[in-house]
């Protein structure tokens, strides 16, 4: 679908989903009921049976199903690879207490330039599909690098070191898994089978119920605004970084105006280390 569409705000969104359906609806049922006034064609019409509803209903469910699945969990792995992304950079920042002034303000500049370009180049360009696995995250590349090439002064910096490495090759992992997703999508070929499925269903009902005007529109209503409703849950949640559902940047945000000393929670991340320094 357009990229207008799927950045609309959910109420448009919804209202452009279920007029556009509505109105094939009414069509189905208008060229459907037009066409059954002739005997020849009423009686063509009845002899459709109403026992192919149930198949067609239930490949169309298992269709929307598998989107639906589909689309629900790259938006969960989204999340969480965004949240651990987040998590491994907070813990770089606060391991990197332990260091050296010059290699911490160092490291907190790398950080800090990874979330900034994250939040102005990264997340517009996965909104759109342009970013690949073929770009790299250079300022944490650079931030592996230098904890890779420090020199440690005692059993505290050798721990630091390694659990900052770990940290870091845990970000990298999350970065790649994280552009990874925003590539995914609900392809062409999956919205032509939904809505060419969704159409068959509504000339299906309309041909059961011809011989009763009322019943047919009521009818046909109904299975529009199913059709409408599966449409819209699956195009809110198509694109996970885009869209007015989707997976931001505030985790990562949070990192550099948290980056300055919390007793509590630093405790917490390096009194193992600190024992390590004075045993």
């Amino acid at each position: 679908m357009g990229e207008w569409f799927l950045n609309l705000s959910i109420p448009w969104m919804a209202f452009v989903v279920f007029a556009a359906t509505y109105v094939v609806a009414a069509c189905v049922y208008l060229v459907v009921v037009r066409l059954a006034v002739d005997d020849r064609r009423a009686r063509a019409f009845k002899a459709f049976s109403p026992g192919m509803l149930l198949p067609l209903g239930t490949i169309f469910g298992l269709l929307v199903g598998f989107v639906a699945m589909q689309v629900w969990n790259d938006f969960d792995k989204a999340e969480v690879a965004v949240a651990t992304e987040a998590r491994a950079l907070r813990a770089v920042v606060l391991f990197a207490e332990l260091l050296p002034d010059a290699q911490r303000i160092h490291l907190d500049t790398l950080v800090n330039r990874h979330i900034d370009e994250a939040v102005n180049e990264e997340w517009p360009a996965m909104a759109q599909h342009r970013l690949t696995l073929a770009s790299s995250p250079t300022a944490l590349l650079e931030a592996l690098q230098l904890t890779l090439l420090m020199t440690p002064q005692d059993e505290s910096q050798r721990g630091t070191q390694r659990e900052m490495v770990a940290a870091l090759n845990t970000a990298l992992d999350a970065w790649h898994r994280r552009i990874s997703i925003s590539q995914s999508g609900v392809g062409p070929i999956e919205w032509a089978a939904i809505l060419l499925l969704g159409l068959c269903m509504l000339i299906a009902v309309a041909m059961v119920h011809s011989d009763n005007r009322l019943t047919c529109a009521i009818t046909v209503a109904l299975f529009a605004t199913t059709i409408a409703l599966s449409a819209l849950l699956i195009a809110a949640y198509s694109r996970p970084f885009s869209g007015a559902i989707s997976v931001g940047p505030e985790l990562l945000k949070q990192i550099p105006s948290h980056a300055g000393p919390r007793s509590a929670e630093r405790r917490a991340y390096l009194s193992p280390f600190r024992q390590l320094s004075t045993a």
